[in-house]
Order: structure tokens, then sequence, then C-alpha cells
């Protein structure tokens, strides 16, 4: 059924109801690094994209006035890649410029995910973008340490940085757990992420803690597992976010998989799931601007997204090519 105004609430990508639109058309062109080979390497990845999702992944003063309609344009990725063979045997990668944000299980890509729509958990409580560096540590064959700095979630240098402080991340990775079977991805991330133009000079200093562990688990060749934790923390707002989000995928055939999601979110002060009513609305909110939007009551969240991924081999050079029907059931559940 079509809202009043037009708008999914609780949805940035499927934002528009009952409306056919090009969310992504992308370009990539990369020369990638081998981490596996103990040489030094210099690589790059640059890749842009039009479209609807443009709208809510920009670097404020890089792209987001570029154009004010519904298909905008943006450098999703501009980063310069080195791999170092120093400290250990597996050395350290580092990535530096304009990068996608790490934290997270579902990504921007589509290619990636098994569902259209994304959870909550990854739209109002993981960061986006950053202009920064992150850097990969691979310390043994089981541990990875993660680390970098940013100017914040999607911000700049100078009058496109919404205060004046820095934000960065710490993690691990544990791979190869229980036979190879497990991987466990944990990163936290601490920085002033708020506008100065809203809550005045203590967003400066006041710190949003953001927290994130994942878990993944192939159990056979047909089934895999994966479950997600996160916890925020905003000193600024006073507010908190929990969430749980478990996905499953079972290969029917080679060519077809089923998909699950459920996720329970809490938004205890009602500041973080916010539907947007224009296109500029998201990013003008980043510098405390005008940005109409539609807002809830602090709620707990109940999702549940079934859908199946259909990827025939069409060959003569179609790489990829999928079809994902999703049903999905959104409720407030207090």
């Amino acid at each position: 059924a079509r809202p009043d105004n037009g708008i999914n609430f609780g949805n940035f990508l499927g934002d528009h109801a009952n409306q056919a639109q090009l969310n992504q058309l992308s370009l990539t062109l990369t020369k990638p690094i081998d981490p596996a080979k103990s040489t030094y390497q210099v690589g790059f990845t640059l890749q842009g994209l039009y479209g609807s999702d443009a709208r809510y992944y920009h670097l404020l003063g890089v792209s987001n006035r570029a154009i004010g309609d519904r298909y905008q344009i943006l450098p999703i990725q501009a980063h310069v890649d080195v791999h170092a063979p120093v400290l250990t045997q597996g050395g350290i990668d580092m990535q530096a410029g304009i990068l996608q944000a790490p934290m997270g299980v579902e990504v921007l890509d589509p290619t990636v995910r098994p569902f259209y729509t994304l959870a909550y958990t990854s739209q109002y409580s993981v960061p986006f973008e950053h202009l920064g560096a992150m850097f990969h540590w691979h310390i043994n064959k089981t541990i990875d340490f993660n680390f970098g700095v940013d100017t914040g979630n999607q911000t700049t240098f100078g009058g496109n940085d919404n205060n004046n402080a820095a934000a960065g991340y710490f993690g691990f990775n544990l791979n190869g757990l229980a036979g190879g079977k497990l991987n466990i991805v944990e990163l936290s991330r601490v920085g002033p992420e708020n506008a100065v133009n809203a809550l005045g000079p203590v967003a400066n200093t006041a710190q949003r803690w953001w927290n994130d562990i994942a878990a993944y688990y192939t159990v056979n060749d047909k089934l895999s597992l994966t479950g997600e934790f996160n916890f925020l923390h905003d000193d600024g707002l006073r507010a908190e976010t929990w969430s749980v989000v478990t996905f499953a995928a079972y290969k029917i055939t080679p060519s077809l998989t089923f998909n699950y999601r459920g996720e329970l979110y809490r938004d205890n002060s009602g500041l973080f799931v916010v539907s947007f009513l224009n296109n500029q609305a998201y990013m003008n909110a980043f510098k405390g601007g005008y940005a109409p939007a539609e807002t809830a009551a602090p709620t707990t969240y109940g999702a549940l997204t079934l859908g199946v991924t259909y990827r025939p081999d069409l060959g003569h050079g179609v790489r990829v090519f999928a079809l994902r029907p999703e049903i999905r059931f959104d409720r407030s559940l207090n």
C-alpha cells in the first residue's frame, strides 16, 4: 500500500513506494594487491556510482551538492592500496583516500549481498563513507588487527566537517576457527559525529561509540549462517541503539539460493530511525541544516525478510546476473 507521502518509512534505498527507480549504475577501475605475496605492492581502486543510492553515501564537500535530483553521482571509492611485508610474515595492508566504511555485514554493492533492502542496523548503526586511512595487520594465520583514522562519518575537512575532531577504528579478525568453518570480525569506532550547528560546541567532544561483531559460519557446501550484534551509544544525543541480525543462505541448486534475514533493532530515543523526505535532506542533516524527515517514537523494531537469489550462467561475457525477489515484514514490537 502506498503511504500518504509516498515514502516507505525506515528505508533508504527502497524509500519510494510503488515506483521503479535506478538504484545504481557503477563503474570500477582497480589494480588490486595480493596480500598473500610477501613483497611490497602498490595498487588503487576508483569507483563511481550514478543512481538513487548515491543520496545516502556522499562525503560532505565532495559530491553532496553536485546534483539535487533523485538520481545523483558520487565517488564510492578512490584510494591507494599498499601491502608492506613488515613486522609479521603476513605484513600490513593499507588503504588511504575515499573509503567505504568497513563496519557491518551488508554493503552497498548489490552483487555481494542477498537482499535489495537493508537491515535497520545496516542503515542506522554503521557508518557509510570516510576520508582517511585504514590498516589491516596480519599478525598470524588466525588473527588480524584492524585500525584506522578519518575525519568522521561522511565528512571531510574545514567547513565540510560538522565538528573539529577526528574519529577512528580498532578491532580484530579471527580466521579459520572450528576447522576453517568460522570467521569472526569485530570492529569498534569512537569519535564525535554530531554537528556543531545542531548541538553547539559540545559536539566537538561528545563521543559516539560504535561496536559491531559478526560471526560467519559455513555449515556445509549448501548452508551458511551469519550473526551480527551491534551496540551504539552517543554522548551528545544521549541516545543508544542495539540490534541483533541473523542471516541464513541455503543453496537449493548451483544457481538458486534461499535467503533469510531476521532482526531485532532497538532505538531508545527515536533519533536514529528516520526517513528523509527530499533528496538533499540526509546530507543536510550532517551539517545541522534543513532536513525534513519523518520520525518515530522510541521503538523496538522487528523485521523478517525472505527471498531467493537466481544466478544463471548466461555466458557471452556476462559475469554477474541475478534476480533477487524478496518479501519483508516490519513492525513495531512495543
